[in-house]
């Protein structure tokens, strides 16, 4: 019998632990090898690097900036690289292989169908690319040994004005894999508000949609996005804490939208080693993830780009087990709060919930017991 407590999950174990994904963009999470191969196939001479070793080192400290819009300056490349049909089906088969090998059982992939028409695709072609590549990786990754679903969220770029027209093609789309909507990019300058037409569209169609919130721009992103627009959840949502006052002897005051997102378990897309990168958290140590998972916020914790971020979501729940002393007990928390708020039907969140989260969880916890 070894010394090892049932509260101390090894690396090994978290890597074997179902884990639920809401928040990963596919143009943030290429192979670099990928991108060396699809940028050589297709004439792309701009990469930095052309050594799949350097270029993913070169991705990470380009993203390390501190800076949201000089981290979403880095997507220049990957998206260069994802303007073919077959390039979209190769890569999205990727992204879940690679989830599925890290223990990540559901998924909802976003990505924006609007960058990826450079080379003549339509917005119909480029969806139907990556729903045939997240089939193909489904299939290998069953070959394989693991179990992955994939689900795909259509961002519209909150700088653009093609917002409508990307949720009426999620709509379009929604009973063939495609499971929400979203709008990402800068937030300084481009509040939701401007894409109302979208979210009342999608409202109306009784469909799902999130929006990136709270990440480099504060509590009146947050607020638009909820009380406005309507969104289902909460594309990061770190600077809820603004709206949270916690005094010297340890007593917490909850501002009215603090309290709305808790009452109403507004479930937030928490992105940990990537709000470091853009300055959206100063350190682990001193990220609200910890406060709010205390306050029993609906916290999710994902990766948001594993390429730029060199992450995995193993990672992120490594880190947070290293920084906050968290338990299996606690991932398994996490992971359900994912499942709950994920944009597929109930009756199949609680049946993964039930036939897949807890026992998996259940026989890790006892792994103890026998060595």
């Amino acid at each position: 019998m070894t010394s090892q407590t049932p509260n101390v999950p090894t690396a090994e174990q978290i890597r074997r632990a179902p884990k639920v994904l809401l928040h990963d963009h596919l143009d943030g999470g290429l192979r670099p090898g990928t991108i060396v191969d699809l940028a050589r196939e297709q004439g792309y001479a701009n990469l930095p690097e052309t050594d799949p070793d350097k270029l993913g080192v070169w991705f990470r400290e380009a993203a390390d900036s501190g800076s949201l819009e000089r981290y979403l300056e880095t997507f220049a490349h990957t998206c260069a690289v994802m303007q073919t049909r077959e390039a979209l089906v190769r890569v999205a088969a990727e992204c879940a292989e690679d989830l599925a090998e890290d223990g990540v059982v559901y998924a909802e992939i976003r990505y924006a169908p609007e960058q990826h028409l450079e080379q003549g695709l339509s917005l119909e072609e480029v969806v139907e690319a990556v729903n045939e590549g997240f089939r193909e990786g489904e299939r290998r990754a069953k070959e394989n040994g693991h179990r992955i679903r994939v689900g795909a969220l259509l961002t519209a770029m909150r700088h653009a004005a093609r917002a409508l027209e990307i949720a009426e093609l999620a709509n379009r789309y929604r009973d063939l894999g495609v499971v929400g909507f979203d709008i990402a990019g800068a937030e300084a300058g481009f509040p939701p508000t401007r894409h109302l037409d979208a979210f009342e569209y999608l409202k109306r169609e009784n469909n799902h949609f999130t929006i990136h919130a709270g990440e480099a721009f504060g509590l009146p992103s947050i607020w638009q996005a909820l009380q406005w627009c309507g969104a289902d959840r909460l594309g990061h949502g770190v600077r809820i804490i603004d709206d949270i006052k916690v005094a010297e002897d340890g007593t917490v005051e909850l501002g009215r939208l603090a309290s709305y997102v808790r009452d109403k378990r507004v479930p937030l897309e928490m992105c940990p080693s990537s709000n470091l990168q853009t300055g959206a958290a100063t350190s682990l140590a001193e990220h609200p993830i910890a406060l709010l998972r205390k306050l029993r916020f609906r916290v999710t914790v994902n990766t948001d780009n594993r390429l730029m971020s060199g992450t995995s979501m193993s990672r992120e729940f490594g880190l947070l087990a290293e920084t906050f002393g968290y338990t299996l007990t606690d991932f398994e928390w996490f992971t359900t709060n994912a499942l709950k708020s994920a944009f597929i039907p109930f009756d199949e969140r609680l049946a993964m919930i039930n036939d897949v989260i807890k026992p998996r969880y259940a026989e890790l916890r006892a792994e103890w017991l026998f060595q």
